[in-house]
């Protein structure tokens, strides 16, 4: 008679990073990746020390982010609007992140940020157009821009379609968040005799 084989039963344990094993990127880290060869920056985001990769644009984001931008060129200056441009925030916010909003709107002329980015007191409007990405928009980028005293802030919600608009940063939140139906009106703070849809951006 055979004998019988006796396997020892290992119990299994969750996939856990660690405690101490982590390390966050700095902007420094990152620029060293990527000429090195080892980091496609245009497709990350580097966000409280993590690399947060940009999602794929649907096409009425693309779309909706063109004819923004085409207003805003039309109201602020072709000079003035930037797209997914890198930010400063702050000294301390910026050792660790390095956002890429989908527009900004600046004070004075891109020309005169040739090796520098543009930080809060250049900006005068910060536009994320947001579908997949719209709690990480409405959430931790808010606080974050919030922190660093971006004096508006708009997210483009294109799944309830409407216009949420922040204002008067206080600390890590905003005084002032608006929520503007598609057929609704919104005018720039930095620009009183203009104001946009949502409906003329989506039709």
């Amino acid at each position: 008679m055979e004998a019988k084989t006796m396997h020892a039963v290992v119990e299994t344990f969750p996939l856990q990073v660690p405690a101490g094993a982590r390390r966050k990127l700095t902007r420094e880290d990152c620029q060293a990746l990527e000429a090195a060869g080892l980091l496609e920056r245009e497709r990350f985001e580097l966000f409280d020390g993590e690399l947060i990769r940009k999602m794929g644009k649907s096409r009425l984001h693309t779309i909706t982010l063109q004819l923004l931008l085409k207003w805003l060129r039309s109201v602020f200056g072709t000079l003035y609007v930037e797209q997914e441009t890198p930010i400063n925030l702050s000294p301390l916010l910026d050792v660790t992140n390095e956002l890429e909003p989908d527009t900004i709107v600046l004070r004075r002329s891109s020309e005169e940020f040739r090796t520098t980015n543009p930080g809060p007191p250049d900006i005068v409007l910060v536009v994320e157009v947001s579908a997949t990405t719209r709690g990480y928009d409405l959430g931790a980028k808010a606080a974050h821009y919030a922190s660093a005293g971006i004096t508006e802030y708009w997210v483009i919600d294109l799944r309830d379609m409407r216009i949420v608009v922040h204002r008067n940063p206080m600390g890590e939140r905003y005084g002032s968040v608006v929520a503007y139906a598609v057929d609704e009106a919104v005018t720039p703070l930095a620009a009183e005799s203009a104001s946009i849809r949502l409906r003329d951006l989506v039709n």
